[in-house]
Order: structure tokens, then C-alpha cells, then sequence
């Protein structure tokens, strides 16, 4: 146990939503409402982004309420104010173990431990991977599984691409990458697509895609970067190379269930078993929500329909079992950054503004000067447009960069902006967080890692 490990609340908890994305934050909305104040474990590495695999989504269009659609981290952003205005208790921590043995249940992450009542399960599913020979060799060095985190990547620009699925998830993925690649083909391992039939008809009539037929990937060539895809036709066993710069994934799910082998019934595969119109599980008290335990229509709306049964079904069962501990409260705005966002400047604006002794830049005018005259640590931030994960970094290094206020400079750098500045700094993919002292790169960081990891980099070089 982590000597940093705190007991939230010396009493029990009414319930634990374990997950976030639509079903954990809808659950922790109608938990938070029925005066519950659930305690929200968002996660953050373990089983992908928190707010789920909307994270890496593009435009939602099929979400009730948003004619003109919304981008996957916009709707979550706004779950999870909504669950926060109602008085949930959010935690962006991993979750690393459960113990349903005994009551109440003990929930652990690094940081705290906590008893509860109940728990909601919506730890949602991982994105597979394919396995390929050079797959690791080659990983963020031309392959990804995230078309809206490296897309705007300089080295995708007009280049020959590639997407392996079959799916919503690989013609959107598809879609998005046209308006940087040169051409784009989606590898399909039958005669058809699983995709709705609105996406079909998007990526059959976009000019810039091409659908490889009965096509799948065999390995990955290339000399330190990817240069194209050996692809076998599956009827004819013919082997061919396809060149492409870039290789996204699209090809299905794992569902997040490590935690709970041995102490939930789970299917052959690895989903939680509910019983049959419900989100109970094998274990009374204890109820999945989302794609955790659904593996046949895995939409944001079923999700988030599943989290509001879960929350009901809790607050039903702590009130029969006479477990309920009620907190009256008055709902508050969640200050999420949703309202007030100052618009982007233009590099005219940056340049006007511009001033050497505040801590905070953006864009490359700013870049270029800090890096000649500034004699702080410069701590540079690369960005793309609807980047799931550079979403989640934000709060993360805001708090950090504001420890350190005066003593470093921080500079974002959009790379669909500053493509050049992105291609000289050799950025393969979003986020990711550069370090420079006396202008030599001290450390690189791709992804998003917890707060302690970037204060001990700062704190190591001033």
C-alpha cells in the first residue's frame, strides 16, 4: 500500500462508480441526484482516457440533443460537469484493485483506499491491437490507434495512408484522415463493411478513400520509419505491399474486466454477465454500466442509458438493504473550463502580445522568441485539433506549469498550425511534452502521465 494512500471517509460509501465516458458519468449524475454523492474513480492509464474511447472521437452526430453534433471530449466534458454539479466526488486515479469478498466492498487506487456499499462498474473496453511482427517496431513511428491524436501529424501531411477495420470506428477514423493525407485506403478483411450505412455511404463516395476488399494486414515494412503495409488478399492468399506513412487501427474492443476475474461471473470473452434486461451482476450490490458488459451495440446512448439503470438499481437496493446514507446538498456550476474560453490568437495578436516575463505563450512566434531569449526552462506542449488525450493533459499540466509560475516558461504549440515548428521538433504524434534548458532538448514526454512525473522532470533541471 502506497504510503501516499489516504481513507477518503472513515465511514463506508454509499457507492463507487468505477469508469467514466457516458455510462460512468450518466450513473454518477442520477447517483449524485438521488443525494447518494458517489465517489467517482474516472481512471487514467489503465483502460484508456478518462471520459472512455469518446476521447478519440471526432464529431458524435447520433447523441439526442445535438442537431448539428458534438465532438467526443466536448460531450464528456460536459457529463462530467453535469455529474460534478450534482456533487460527485471525482478522482482521475486508477483503480487497481476491488475486493467483493466481503462487505463492505474495498476499492483501492494509488492514492486512497475506500469502503462502499455499492459499486458501479464502467470501466468501458480497450482498443486491440493486431499483433503484427514489426507492430512494436514501428509503433508511434507510423502506426496508431488514434487517427484524431496523430493525424495532424507532419509526416501524415499529403501522404498515402492506411486504416485497418471494418466498422464505424475505421470509416470515420477513414473519413478524418482525408483532410490530411494525400489518399487514404481502409483495409476490410471481407466483402462488406459493418459500418452503419451512413458511413458507407460517406467513405464509398469520398474520392479521397479507397476499400480494399478482402484485405488484411500481414506485417508492417520500413527503415526506422513506416513505409507501407505487406497486405494478403483472404480469398486468394495473394501477398502484395501497399505503401502508406501512416497505419491506424479500428479493429474492435477488450473489455476492462482484469480487475473483477475471479469475483464476478464473466463471459468467454471477458465482458461482465448481467442478467438478461438488467445491469445486475453475479454479486448483489455491484452493477456494470456501458461497454463493459455490452458487446453488441456499444453507443454512447446505450451507455449512458446502462449508467442510469446502475445508479437506479443502487440507490434501490442500499434503500431495501437499509444501507442508504442520504446527502442533501445544493447543485454548483463545475468550474470544467466549459465557458469562457479565450479564443486562439492570431500570430499578428501573439506577436503584439507578447511578453517575456509572464510564464504562459502559445503558437510559434512565441516559441521562437522564448527559445532565443528566454533564460528559464522552456516546457513546450504539442497539440492537435479534438485531440482526446491532449484534452485530458490539460488540467494535468496547467497545475503544474502554475507551481512553477515565473521560474519556467510554457509555451502550446498547435501542430495543425505550426506544422513546420512540428516537423523541425520531429513531434510524431499528440500529445506530447518537450523540455529544453539552455536550448538543448532535455526530455521528450508523448502521452499523458500523471502530475508527479512532469513537477520531478521541472524540478530535476532548474
Amino acid at each position: 500500500m502506497s504510503l501516499y494512500m489516504v481513507m477518503t471517509n472513515p465511514t463506508v460509501e454509499n457507492l463507487v462508480i468505477i469508469g467514466s465516458g457516458p455510462a460512468g458519468y450518466t450513473s454518477a449524475i442520477y447517483a449524485g441526484r438521488a443525494n447518494l454523492k458517489p465517489v467517482v474513480f474516472e481512471g487514467f492509464q489503465a483502460g484508456g482516457l478518462p471520459g472512455g474511447q469518446l476521447m478519440t472521437t471526432t464529431e458524435v452526430e447520433n447523441f439526442p440533443g445535438f442537431p448539428k453534433g458534438i465532438t467526443g471530449p466536448e460531450l464528456m466534458d460536459q457529463m462530467k460537469a453535469q455529474a460534478e454539479r450534482w456533487g460527485a466526488e471525482l478522482y482521475t486515479e486508477d483503480v487497481i484493485s476491488v475486493d467483493l469478498s466481503q462487505r463492505p466492498f474495498t476499492v483501492r487506487s494509488q492514492e486512497r483506499e475506500i469502503k462502499t456499499n455499492s459499486i458501479v462498474i464502467a470501466t468501458g473496453a480497450t482498443a486491440k491491437r493486431l499483433g503484427l511482427p514489426s507492430e512494436h517496431e514501428f509503433w508511434s513511428r507510423g502506426i496508431s490507434a488514434c487517427a484524431i491524436c496523430d493525424g495532424a501529424t507532419p509526416i501524415f501531411h499529403g501522404a498515402e495512408l492506411a486504416v485497418i477495420g471494418a466498422g464505424d470506428s475505421a470509416a470515420e477514423e477513414s473519413i478524418y484522415l482525408t483532410k490530411y493525407g494525400s489518399k487514404v485506403n481502409m483495409l476490410v478483411r471481407t466483402d462488406k463493411m459493418r459500418a452503419s450505412k451512413a458511413m458507407q455511404d460517406r467513405v464509398l463516395n469520398n474520392p479521397k478513400i479507397q476499400v480494399h476488399w478482402n484485405t488484411e494486414a500481414v506485417d508492417i515494412f520500413g527503415n526506422g520509419h513506416m513505409e507501407g503495409v505487406k497486405i494478403r488478399n483472404t480469398k486468394t492468399g495473394e501477398e502484395s505491399q501497399l505503401h502508406a506513412k501512416g497505419l491506424f487501427y479500428a479493429v474492435g474492443h477488450s473489455p476492462n474486466t482484469s480487475l473483477f476475474k475471479g469475483q464476478l461471473e464473466l463471459d468467454e470473452v471477458g465482458y461482465v454477465v448481467t442478467k438478461p434486461g438488467s445491469v445486475e451482476t453475479s454479486v448483489e450490490g455491484v452493477f456494470a454500466a456501458g461497454d463493459v458488459q455490452d458487446h453488441e451495440f456499444r453507443q454512447a446512448i446505450t451507455a449512458a442509458g446502462t449508467g442510469c439503470m446502475a445508479a437506479m438499481l443502487a440507490e434501490r437496493w442500499l434503500s431495501s438493504s437499509d444501507l442508504i446514507q442520504e446527502f442533501h446538498q445544493q447543485p454548483e456550476i463545475a468550474d470544467n473550463e466549459l465557458e469562457n474560453q479565450p479564443a486562439k490568437k492570431t500570430e499578428a495578436e501573439e506577436e503584439a502580445g507578447f511578453n517575456l516575463n509572464e510564464t504562459r505563450h502559445e503558437g510559434g512566434y512565441a516559441l521562437r522568441k522564448l527559445f532565443h531569449e528566454s533564460d528559464r526552462l522552456l516546457l513546450v506542449k504539442y497539440v492537435s485539433p479534438g485531440c482526446g488525450p491532449c484534452h485530458t493533459l490539460k488540467p494535468i499540466l496547467n497545475k503544474v506549469v502554475d507551481e512553477f509560475d515565473s521560474k519556467i516558461h510554457f509555451v502550446e504549440i498547435d501542430i495543425d498550425k505550426d506544422r513546420d515548428i512540428a516537423e523541425n521538433a520531429g513531434v510524431t504524434g499528440t500529445p506530447t511534452v518537450q523540455l529544453f534548458k539552455n536550448k538543448e532538448l532535455v526530455k521528450e514526454v508523448k502521452g499523458v502521465k500523471q502530475k508527479t512525473e512532469y513537477r520531478q522532470l521541472i524540478e530535476s533541471n532548474l
